[in-house]
Formats: C-alpha cells, sequence, structure tokens
C-alpha cells in the first residue's frame, strides 16, 4: 500500500471511529462522573491505555476475537443496567454537605472497580470496532495508526462530556439513554455472533443496521439536548 493510499485508509478510519463512538464517549463520562473530580483524569488515563492495549490484541487475534461473541453480550447488558439502574434508583433532591463527603468518599473507594468495568466496557467495543475497520484495510500499522487517533478524539469527548454533564445535569439521563441504546446494539451484536458461532443457526441472528443505530443515537441526542437546554435543571 502506497503512502497517498494508506493516509486516506487512516482518514477514513479515524472518521468511523469518531462517528461510531459517540456511544463509547457517552459511556466513558457517565462512568466516571461519580468519582471526585481529581480521580477522574487519572481512570480516564487508564481507560484510554486499556483501550489501546485491549484494541491492539482485537487487531492482533480479530479471527480469534471475533469468535469470543459472549464478551459483547456481557459487555451490552451491563450498559442496559447502567441505563436501567439510573432510570430507577432513587435520586435524593439535595444532599448535605456531610453527605456529598461520604458519597465522593465512596466513589473514591470503588475507583478501581470503576477502571476494571471501563475496561471490560473497552473490550466489548473493540470487538465492534474490528468488525468495522478491518473491511477498510488489511494492513495492521494503517488500522491500528486510525484506531489510536480515534480513541484520542474519544478520550477528549468523554472529558468534555463530563463537563457538560457537570453544567446541564439533565444531560446525565440523556446520556444514560444513549449508553442502554449502544448496551442494546451490543447485546444484539453478541447475539448475532453466538448464533453463527455457537448455535449455528444464523437464522435466529436479530441484526441490528448500522444506519438505523446511528440514526436513533442521532435521535435521541438532539431530542434529548434539546430537552435538557430548555431551561437551567
Amino acid at each position: 500500500m502506497d503512502f497517498g493510499s494508506a493516509l486516506i485508509a487512516i482518514l477514513v478510519i479515524v472518521a468511523l471511529e469518531a462517528v461510531l463512538s459517540v456511544d463509547n464517549a457517552m459511556v466513558l463520562a457517565v462512568m466516571v462522573r461519580p468519582l471526585p473530580e481529581h480521580l477522574r483524569p487519572k481512570a480516564l488515563l487508564y481507560g484510554i491505555i486499556g483501550a489501546y492495549v485491549l484494541r491492539g490484541l482485537a487487531l492482533l487475534f480479530a479471527t480469534i476475537i471475533i469468535q469470543i461473541w459472549w464478551i459483547q453480550l456481557l459487555g451490552g447488558l451491563y450498559l442496559v443496567y447502567l441505563a436501567v439502574n439510573h432510570l430507577f434508583r432513587h435520586k435524593p433532591s439535595q444532599a448535605s454537605e456531610s453527605e456529598q463527603a461520604q458519597l465522593q468518599q465512596a466513589a473514591a473507594a470503588s475507583f478501581w472497580r470503576v477502571v476494571v468495568m471501563i475496561n471490560v466496557v473497552d473490550l466489548a467495543f473493540a470487538v465492534d470496532s474490528v468488525l468495522v475497520v478491518i473491511a477498510f484495510s488489511r494492513e495492521f500499522w494503517v488500522i491500528f495508526t486510525g484506531v489510536a487517533i480515534g480513541i484520542l478524539l474519544i478520550r477528549l469527548a468523554a472529558g468534555i462530556m463530563v463537563t457538560i454533564l457537570e453544567r446541564y445535569p439533565r444531560l446525565e439521563s440523556v446520556a444514560y439513554a444513549v449508553v442502554g441504546w449502544a448496551g442494546l446494539k451490543l447485546m444484539l451484536e453478541g447475539w448475532e455472533h453466538g448464533s453463527e458461532v455457537w448455535l449455528h443457526r444464523p437464522e435466529l441472528a436479530l441484526h441490528l443496521p448500522q444506519a438505523f443505530f446511528l440514526s436513533v443515537t442521532f435521535a435521541i441526542l438532539v431530542l434529548g439536548s434539546l430537552w435538557a437546554f430548555r431551561r437551567p435543571s
């Protein structure tokens, strides 16, 4: 592959990563938000390191890792759980300073649990990413360069998203709606692969077209943002 073709392929992969990872950035933002402010960048740093390692392994062992269909199924199930838990959990109107301090301490104590879950979700998204980018190039260095730049964009978007969520708390519900929708997508893709690899019954697959997924994601973001910005929360 000549340099010009490689550059075009990298740009295409970066664009794909940016478009397909809106949900990934939302997931990172809502997962680190409960942590104290000074621990969020650290959690995102460990998350991005994990994303590089897991994406690299997913690309190196693509033919093997794609067969592990239950990774997407479990990752998607966890994201749906996060969204449902947010929807039904009790939200106190206003916590006192001492209660806020206790919540911050509890969140800080769960730092490594948050980091582990970020990397579990990273792995689920890595499988999803590999299925897309391999279609555009078979050169490992081209794919990894594009994916690496895309991951940096995700990290930047997640950091900005956390700040916006702090300013407009209503957006947290919109973010969780995207997280739940992304979880449903991963679950369906995991089931699709499982029905082919494990059950050998491809007719049982439930396919979610990428265009439909992106359209619904866009609709959730636009309509949710209009609701969240309508008046101060």
